[in-house]
């Protein structure tokens, strides 16, 4: 495809397929950690404001929306996983124009479902969460709460492709840049929306939702400013508005490999929500150390997630431009890197459990005790799925989407579920515990088996297939 713009532009955008992979692993990884860690802070946050401003029952119907919303964002992150990879051969090809093609059906394609999401999620949301069985209490705050999050869906979509799209061409931290932004606006209007400081009106649990709303709206306008930079490589120009309509062959490109993808998180949700109905079957105290324990382990899995994100990206550029014993270093490198700070994850909050737990239990509670264990049991395995995670990262970066889908349910259904519940009547709650470990490492297993022996590195790249259709 021609570059009508070439002479106004750089010529590529940050180049992953030459230098020391680890140090460069290293420093565009650590910006999107970042932005998960501010993720999760500002959920936190915002829980904190609608929970201490407007009570119990407001925060439950926030918890229901976002069981909602944690499936929208699924499928979304499958479509951004895929246009991160698409990109990144797009660069390391040294094919801007494909590139750019790849961003524009991204953008099309992901407007036109968060429009009709936005459209159907107002329209319908009384039925989805009585769907969702949420108790009449809470259910006319969960109303007002999630249709204005519905609203904001183009928004917040728009933030997750465009931020997808940057670290695909090297750039991390615009992203990270981004969430900052936004953190600080949802954060900060939280308190003035919810209980009608100044001049703004008081409107409840809906100020929750219209502060997360504006903050979408403002990371997305920050992207796109950073993105039609005449400098920005993913510019798109007037001469080639015509990308921003998804084409056929992209699109299916897109969404064929962006499902199994989304698909992974709501495997991995699914398998959690299966196990919390055993630990339920163990009482409240353990059911609370559960919970409690639960909340530490997102951090402890961060760096994985982190790492596998710039894997992805940096693997897709060394995939399109041929670099095939890049490739194979930076699955080892990011395997080590995952290793190392995901184990200084553990120790460190292993060394502070106690208080950390009580961060969210009472004082005195046995189950502090008991999400000592917990943890004692289950956090090292962590290490052992985010290996799993990042050479599954690597290969999804040549398009093998459906083996690691594949194995992943295996090892969390069949095997980590299968065996919690066959032991369980003998073992009772260490059945449960133990499963953990058993499912990371027979996920590390089959992962390692498939990157060694499977035809994963065959077949042309998604961005030629796709442009070339």
């Amino acid at each position: 495809m021609a570059d009508s713009e070439a002479p106004a532009r750089a010529t590529t955008p940050r180049d992953l397929t030459t230098g020391p992979i680890a140090k460069t692993l290293l420093f565009f990884a650590l910006p999107t950690l970042g932005a998960n860690v501010l993720q999760s802070l500002n959920g936190s946050i915002n829980s904190i404001w609608v929970g201490r401003f407007l009570g119990e029952a407001a925060l439950a119907a926030t918890a229901n929306a976002n069981t909602i919303m944690f499936l929208m964002f699924s499928a979304i992150f499958g479509l951004a996983m895929a246009t991160t990879i698409m990109i990144g051969q797009s660069v390391g090809a040294r094919d801007m124009g494909a590139a750019r093609q790849v961003l524009g059906s991204s953008i099309g394609l992901v407007l036109l479902i968060a429009v009709a999401t936005a459209i159907i999620g107002w329209i319908e949301t009384p039925r989805l969460l009585r769907l969702l069985s949420t108790p009449a209490a809470v259910m006319p705050l969960a109303v007002d709460y999630l249709r204005f999050i519905f609203v904001g869906m183009p928004f917040s979509f728009m933030t997750v492709v465009l931020a997808a799209a940057m670290r695909g061409a090297g750039d991390a931290v615009t992203p990270l840049r981004a969430m900052v932004v936004g953190v600080i606006v949802d954060a900060g209007l939280n308190p003035f929306l919810i209980l009608g400081l100044g001049p703004f009106p008081a409107w409840g649990i809906a100020g929750s939702a219209i502060a997360t709303l504006v903050a979408s709206l403002v990371s997305t306008v920050y992207l796109v400013e950073r993105l039609m930079r005449r400098d920005n490589p993913l510019r798109i120009g007037r001469a080639e508005a015509r990308c921003l309509i998804p084409r056929g062959a992209l699109a299916r490109a897109i969404v064929g490999k962006g499902v199994p993808m989304g698909l992974t998180l709501i495997v991995l949700s699914a398998s959690m929500i299966a196990m919390m109905g055993l630990v339920n079957r163990e009482g409240v105290d353990t059911g609370a150390a559960f919970g409690a324990i639960s909340q530490l382990w997102n951090y402890i899995q961060m760096p994985a997630l982190a790492i596998g994100a710039a894997v992805s990206a940096m693997a897709a550029q060394n995939v399109g431009a041929g670099r095939w014993d890049r490739v194979e270093r930076i699955a080892w490198a990011g395997s080590w890197m995952n290793i190392a700070i995901t184990s200084a994850a553990i120790v460190a909050i292993t060394l502070a459990d106690r208080w950390l737990l009580g961060l969210f239990l009472p004082p005195g509670s046995v189950a502090i005790g008991i999400g000592v264990h917990i943890h004692h049991v289950v956090s090292w395995s962590f290490i052992l799925f985010g290996v799993s995670l990042v050479l599954s990262s690597v290969m999804r970066a040549n398009g093998a989407v459906i083996a690691p889908l594949l194995i992943l349910f295996v090892a969390f259904f069949p095997v980590r579920f299968g065996a919690a519940l066959a032991f369980y009547p003998t073992w009772r709650a260490e059945a449960i515990w133990w499963s953990f470990p058993l499912g990371s490492v027979v996920a590390l297993i089959l992962t390692l088996a498939y990157y060694r022996r499977g035809n994963w590195r065959q077949g042309r790249t998604l961005a030629s297939v796709a442009t070339s259709g």
